[in-house]
């Protein structure tokens, strides 16, 4: 009797615990935002207005290019990027490259990449009705893979991070420059909401994503490079 006392008693304070600390996160990443000032990010919108835009389908990721086909996509992602006056802030290739990108648009940090990871499952959790139409598994697996840290984010985690209330006011349109041979941009908009700012990502042959800025307005970080084929 007492040792399952003990095991339940040590489960309620284990859950405590952790429902303190995602209590504890949100705070930080709502500090975070309200200090932040995201102005210049609509400012890159103007230079591709009158460019045709899509709408995302969620999906799960698919077939990885081959080397070669990556490196032509990533030539004309180059071209495109220079053509807009724009650049990249390159993050690292380990997997976590979605979530990197999305943090330093956030946060102007790419090391808050677990913190955005662990709000965007809690959103795909707590919003399960929204996504899991679009998952070609059990949804409980999906979570936990996308728990793991290198866990290559997908479409629908895009769309999770557009649609998360970061601070009870974020809604984001996250606009995605491709290196897609008949798509240039991808906007990604929240459901049943008005976004409240945009996030910028170069989106490279379905494989590897950076945040995007204004040429000249790059932020100046040291970043260790790898590449998804090394």
């Amino acid at each position: 009797m007492t040792e399952q006392y003990d095991n339940t008693h040590a489960s309620s304070s284990s859950s405590l615990n952790s429902s303190l600390q995602d209590t504890e996160d949100d705070r930080t990443i709502a500090r975070i935002l309200s200090e932040e000032d995201h102005h210049e990010n609509r400012t890159l919108g103007k230079r591709l207005s009158h460019l045709d835009s899509i709408p995302l389908t969620p999906r799960v990721n698919g077939t990885i290019p081959t080397v070669n086909d990556a490196t032509l996509d990533h030539e004309r992602l180059l071209e495109r990027l220079t053509t807009y006056g724009l650049a990249e802030l390159q993050v690292e290739g380990d997997g976590n490259c979605q979530f990197r990108s999305l943090a330093d648009q956030l946060f102007r940090n790419p090391d808050y990449h677990k913190h955005l990871r662990k709000q965007v499952v809690k959103q795909l959790k707590n919003c399960r009705k929204l996504y899991e139409g679009y998952v070609p598994m059990k949804y409980k697996t999906y979570l936990k893979k996308m728990k793991r840290s290198g866990e290559w984010g997908d479409h629908l985690t895009l769309q999770a991070a557009a649609d998360r209330p970061f601070n009870l006011q974020f809604g984001a349109k996250i606009c995605l420059v491709t290196s897609f041979r008949d798509t240039c941009l991808i906007e990604i908009v929240p459901n049943g909401q008005s976004p409240s700012r945009e996030l910028w990502l170069s989106f490279w042959s379905e494989v590897h994503y950076n945040s995007l800025y204004g040429v000249g307005d790059v932020p100046t970080r040291v970043t260790r490079r790898k590449h998804w084929f090394f």
